[in-house]
């Protein structure tokens, strides 16, 4: 596949390139993008270089997955990342700390969103987060993502395990809005995928049955999706 942009009138994604490394390694540096994903501690040169070749690259040659990079119009500073995973329809991303809440990756997340259920033609949207990244868990929240509660995350984290995470779902006619049922962002304690107070994912009978279908953090990129997913101001 081709690599194509998806704009708005305030903010353009446009894919990563060599360009974007210095920007890359200084956000991968930061301690809380750190915290809540799976990119290499420490992060270096080498590792913004890895990702750009062997997930942006391979992922759009292949159609596996889809990776942009969040810019202004008329700029050429990357703010922060997104991905969409074409067979496990899940979305992951990363702000930079300095571009934290202004509201760009709900805004990157809404364009993703608008170009899956057009002509992507994915029927849903699954994000994953690991229980404390209040912020990333934010910006699924304002996108209308229902919450479905907590299991073990889809991939291992650095030491292998699997953190639990907060898992949520958007479907082609949900409305952009804040659904009911999240978690009290802010009350999940500091160490991410450790709390057990939220009630676990539908179809998970217990934290440690095998979870489907849901938004998985990249070893190399920003898992979590993680973001996997990082900080983003609620």
């Amino acid at each position: 596949m081709l690599p194509f942009v998806l704009a708005s009138p305030t903010l353009e994604l446009v894919v990563p390139s060599a360009a974007d490394v210095p920007a890359i390694v200084d956000a991968c540096r930061d301690e809380t993008l750190q915290r809540f994903t799976t990119v290499p501690v420490p992060y270096g040169r080498s590792d913004a270089e890895f990702f750009l070749r062997r997930i942006v690259d391979d992922g759009w040659a292949t159609g596996r997955e889809f990776t942009w990079g969040l810019r202004r119009p008329g700029s050429g500073l990357l703010e922060g990342v997104i991905s969409v995973r074409l067979r496990s329809s899940d979305v992951g991303f990363w702000t930079a700390p300095a571009s934290r809440g202004h509201g760009l990756m709900t805004e990157a997340l809404g364009l993703v969103a608008d170009w899956a259920f057009g002509a992507g033609g994915l029927r849903e949207l699954f994000w994953e987060g690991y229980v404390g990244n209040d912020a990333s868990a934010a910006v699924a929240r304002r996108m209308g993502f229902t919450y479905q509660g907590v299991g073990p995350g889809l991939h291992p984290d650095r030491d292998g395990g699997h953190p639990l995470c907060w898992k949520a779902r958007l479907r082609p006619g949900d409305a952009r809005a804040a659904r009911p049922g999240w978690p009290d962002l802010g009350r999940s304690g500091t160490r991410p995928g450790r709390s057990t107070e939220y009630p676990v994912a539908d179809g998970v009978d217990s934290l440690t049955d095998a979870v489907d279908g849901v938004v998985r953090p990249s070893p190399t990129a920003y898992a979590p999706a993680r973001d996997r997913s990082v900080p983003e101001a609620p």
